[in-house]
């Protein structure tokens, strides 16, 4: 099979101890290291969120809320083994919680057999790129435990909400079931 990885927004304002910190991100970066090592997705591309420029609609007062957090280059930046993994990878960034909306990743989607979901936050960025490929057609595998939200209960929801719609648009399964999968 042609996969798509698609890692998305691993950077440092989602990892523990930080303000938008979600469980277990160690984790998730450990899980797309072993993803990027086994070399089995035919193509990688990692996303990440920076706030828009020119906001419209409910995006301004985002602005607004998060001033003080979006201000800070740091935490846009990489969670530290993602920007080693993702040398040689490339990285577009995104100032909507779906990556579908990146021209680059909307093109690899549709030429992929199925596209890998990994990255944060699950109830925010996941489920909206998820939805979006959904809708433009594409197979979605849903890595649940190379994805991380803001707690278990909302990780569950969105594993639950993208089970239902498996077989036809999704499929939910761990790296280990995906890596052992026989295509």
């Amino acid at each position: 099979m042609k996969d798509l990885l698609l890692v998305i927004d691993l950077q440092k304002v989602y990892a523990d101890g930080e303000p938008w910190a979600c469980r277990e991100t160690d984790r998730v970066c450990e899980r797309v290291i072993q993803l990027l090592d086994s070399g089995k997705p035919a193509q990688t591309i990692f996303t990440r969120f920076d706030a828009p420029v020119s906001p419209v609609g409910r995006w301004a007062e985002y602005n607004r809320a998060f001033a003080d957090i979006n201000a800070d280059p740091r935490l846009a930046e990489l969670m530290d083994p993602i920007a080693r993994a993702s040398a040689g990878y490339p990285i577009y960034s995104k100032d909507t919680y779906s990556s579908l909306t990146i021209p680059e990743v909307a093109e690899a989607a549709a030429v992929a057999d199925r596209v890998l979901l990994t990255g944060v936050v699950a109830e925010c960025c996941v489920i909206a790129t998820a939805m979006a490929l959904i809708d433009a057609g594409a197979q979605v595998v849903y890595l649940k435990d190379a994805v991380a939200g803001q707690s278990a209960a909302f990780e569950e929801r969105v594993e639950e909400i993208l089970g239902a719609l498996s077989p036809v648009h999704t499929s939910v399964m761990t790296v280990a079931e995906y890596l052992a999968e026989n295509c």
